[in-house]
């Protein structure tokens, strides 16, 4: 797994931030938006942290060869990228809050310069999930080795990276900011991809009791506490804890108008029936609005940052690394 860091002359903070991107893309990401300014990476090292900004296996520069892991699907394609991501308000049939996204630096339709920009980073990625979450679990384990104790910060399909190397690393990851982290629980992915067997991820994780298989995790619906948002899936009572996470601070973050902005919910709902200190930082309620799923490519990038920032110094103990 390629990783790129960098360390400020100056470190202010013991930990650094290993930055970990989503679906197609890859550690571009993190490094710079689509209109040209600076992205998180560079937003954080000016805050005095060691940033390491990782290529997950099979993306950006860790190259895959299929003879060696297998297949691939095709890369992200205009149309999803506009539906999903870059103007969702401006599809049809498209979920409610998809009209209150504003933030996108340019239209987000085809001809729209930001458009190409975002889709020239974006790549194929893995066929087969679990494969995918083997990989990065392993990558994962093996930076924190070398770096010692980190604080990840995650990104959709990167979401798994979270849960997993803090589930074999629990000493050496210091916190966890899942930016609308792959879900909502016990999800069926399209594409054929598998599905969130053991809740969170695909591949078995460390539950108190044990389980031998993800048949032994019983899952109920739960109603949401707001009218408009989606029922999710929690475990039945008595539910299973996820005893590496608990004492790892945790917060889900979400855009107010991302399709994850119906669902994230239900991650939060799991991790806190599991034992674990989640946190739903809705970014709306903090009086940044308009933003979707690629909120660190988007116009208050900058802003966001300092709202993560900031929830980073206030729930992350900085001991002596």
């Amino acid at each position: 797994m390629f990783v790129q860091f960098q360390i400020p002359e100056r470190v202010l903070h013991p930990y650094p931030i290993v930055m970990v991107h989503g679906g197609g893309g890859q550690g571009l990401d993190f490094l710079g938006t689509p209109d040209g300014r600076p992205g998180w990476a560079t937003y954080f090292l000016r805050q005095g942290y060691a940033v390491y900004v990782v290529d997950r296996p099979g993306h950006g520069r860790s190259p895959l060869h299929p003879e060696a892991l297998g297949p691939m699907t095709p890369p992200l394609a205009y149309e999803p990228a506009m539906t999903l991501f870059t103007a969702p308000g401006k599809q049809p049939n498209a979920w409610p809050n998809a009209q209150k996204h504003t933030q996108w630096p340019g239209t987000g339709v085809i001809g729209d310069l930001t458009l190409d920009q975002f889709i020239a980073g974006q790549g194929p990625f893995l066929v087969f999930l679990a494969q995918t979450q083997q990989l990065m679990q392993n990558a994962g384990a093996e930076l924190l080795d070398r770096i010692g104790p980190a604080i990840l910060l995650t990104h959709s399909m990167g979401g798994p990276f979270g849960w997993l190397v803090a589930d074999v690393r629990p000493k050496l990851v210091k916190g966890i900011v899942a930016v609308e982290p792959l879900g909502p629980p016990f999800a069926q992915l399209p594409m054929g991809l598998g599905d969130l067997s053991y809740g969170l991820t695909t591949i078995p994780m460390t539950f108190s009791p044990p389980v031998k298989s993800p048949t032994e995790l019983g899952r109920e619906t739960r109603k949401p506490s707001k009218i408009g948002l989606a029922d999710c899936f929690v475990q039945t009572e008595p539910a299973r804890q996820l005893p590496n996470l608990s004492s790892i601070p945790v917060a889900v973050v979400t855009s107010e108008a991302s399709a994850w902005s119906m669902q994230d919910h239900g991650t939060v709902d799991f991790l806190v029936q599991a034992g674990v200190q989640a946190a739903h930082l809705r970014l709306e309620d903090h009086g940044l609005r308009g933003n979707g799923h690629l909120m660190m490519q988007e116009r208050n990038s900058d802003e966001i940052a300092a709202f993560l920032e900031r929830w980073i110094s206030e729930h992350v103990v900085e001991e002596q690394a």
